[in-house]
């Protein structure tokens, strides 16, 4: 097991509280480097979903998003000059020469693809056209990865805890993504004040705004809009994001709590509370086979059940499928069991019944 803080950039271990120094298992399932959603490699996926495969292309796997990388974060990776994040710097400095997506807050993804990604259907995994522009195709991975943001430091396609830990990660991205605009809001108050007071933060945040000819051409903004923007430090925005870390650098854990205020106090109780659950998990008094679990019947007879997530499914014997209707939610989970030892001699253990239920193919009645 490793600490919460080691799967996240090392800016935050002086900043994020207590409760990030505590150990997390590994998510063993999502394996990264030999991606477990390739066709070669799935297990425990769901082969199709209405006809359509739910396999992601090896030359992309889960990397069909465009990262929002905040200020500081942009920084830090502009400032770190070891050889293996050569590339990552060398990218992030084209895209933040090209003036697309670039602002005092945010190196973003552009207007359209953020326009088809929302609007998409079915693509994630599988679309070349919507890779990360830092996604390394040669290596497979990622080369700006010790400065990733929220999303991609909180996704994984399976989860050991099922549901449960979907629900954990996810509520640690909201925490990480309230960090992220409140440090980086607070990085461009510091040398840009113009940017926050004028509100320009609060649209730059937005993605809703209609596609301008500009977002569809794949072209800059207009120079005299981007120059409103930037101010005095257009064309020295390097500089300005590496100083955006220096000052983020030099904050404490005193502050970060300050800057997020009553709602990180209230994400991170969510955080607590769904961590908890993950690692200590309750089998409910009651249980009936979830109606919308997809079944999926497998050459060699077994069965593969799904219902959290298209990316996680569980196989079984296809035997086992007769006892899982058994649980209708009308009795208590150990009179099913002692129905199926009496009148099928057979049972599932409690174990299997907690591992169903976290991947919500037996549901709370």
């Amino acid at each position: 097991m490793s600490r919460l803080l080691d799967s996240l950039p090392e800016l935050y271990r002086e900043l994020l509280p207590g409760f990030f120094r505590q150990d997390v298992p590994e998510e063993t399932k999502a394996t990264c480097s030999n991606c477990a959603m390739c066709k070669d490699t799935a297990q425990g996926a769901v082969e199709a979903v209405d006809g359509v495969s739910r396999f992601f292309r090896p030359d992309t796997k889960c990397c069909t998003y465009f990262p929002r990388l905040p200020n500081y974060l942009v920084g830090a990776l502009l400032s770190d000059d070891r050889p293996e994040l050569a590339e990552g710097r060398r990218r992030m400095e084209a895209r933040i020469t090209s003036r697309i997506g670039v602002t005092p807050q945010w190196v973003k993804p552009p207007a359209k693809f953020s326009f088809l990604y929302k609007n998409g259907h079915q693509f994630f995994g599988r679309a070349a056209s919507l890779r990360c522009p830092y996604y390394g195709e040669s290596s497979g991975g990622c080369t700006i990865w010790p400065y990733r943001e929220a999303v991609c430091s909180t996704f994984f396609c399976k989860y050991v805890a099922g549901n449960d830990g979907r629900k954990f990660w996810m509520s640690l991205k909201t925490y990480l993504t309230l960090t992220e605009i409140q440090l980086s809001r607070w990085a461009s108050l510091q040398l840009l004040p113009d940017y926050v007071l004028s509100g320009k933060d609060r649209a730059d945040r937005g993605e809703s705004t209609p596609l301008a000819v500009e977002d569809l051409d794949d072209a800059p903004p207009p120079p005299r809009a981007y120059a409103d923007l930037w101010k005095e430090h257009a064309g020295r925005e390097l500089e300005y994001y590496r100083e955006c870390y220096r000052r983020v650098r030099a904050l404490t854990a005193d502050d970060l709590d300050r800057l997020l205020g009553f709602d990180g106090h209230v994400e991170l109780k969510t955080v607590e509370t769904l961590f908890a659950t993950a690692n200590s998990p309750r089998l409910p008094r009651t249980l009936r086979f979830n109606p919308d679990a997809t079944v999926q019947w497998l050459p060699d007879g077994s069965v593969a059940l799904g219902a959290y997530s298209d990316f996680d499914a569980i196989a079984l014997p296809g035997e086992a499928y007769g006892l899982l209707v058994e649980f209708t939610g009308r009795q208590p989970v150990e009179a099913v069991r002692e129905h199926l030892r009496e009148h099928k001699q057979a049972d599932l253990s409690e174990d299997i019944l907690l591992e169903l239920y976290r991947h919500r193919i037996l549901v709370e009645a």
